[in-house]
């Protein structure tokens, strides 16, 4: 799936060849939603785990537009139906969303240890050490 294409309600309406929309809750709508958060989520996993330039924004919107889209689809279904249905695709989601959060808490683990380096530097950098506590040691 192409990153510039958008949520729209209408969009079984606007595809060529589509005269009827898909029923809210239908089992393969469903699967296919949960098959674009999966794409999702380890196409996020594989770029910051390789891409410094990473458009984290752009992934979280993607994101949040799949699970938008999800809980529209599982409107008026009963949560044990769902999970009955769709147990695998459930499980798979979970393993990957488990990886992916493991690697944006590095990420920020990373990113916070940068920061503090950097934050290190300008304060030794803006200071002369006049009025430092090391000035005022007892030798």
């Amino acid at each position: 799936m192409s990153d510039t294409t958008f949520y729209s309600p209408n969009l079984p309406q606007l595809v060529s060849g589509a005269s009827e929309r898909t029923p809210q809750g239908s089992v393969g709508s469903i699967s296919a939603i949960i098959g674009r958060i999966e794409e999702a989520i380890e196409s996020e996993t594989a770029s910051i785990r390789s891409d410094p330039k990473f458009d984290i924004h752009a992934s979280n919107a993607k994101k949040s537009r799949y699970l938008y889209e999800l809980n529209r689809a599982v409107k008026g279904i009963s949560m044990s139906d769902f999970a009955e249905k769709h147990r695998d695709a459930i499980a798979r989601l979970k393993e990957k969303l488990v990886a992916n959060e493991a690697v944006i808490r590095a990420h920020l683990a990373a990113v916070a240890e940068v920061a503090g380096l950097i934050q290190t530097a300008i304060e030794r950098a803006e200071t002369d050490g006049t009025y430092s506590t090391s000035a005022f040691q007892r030798i």
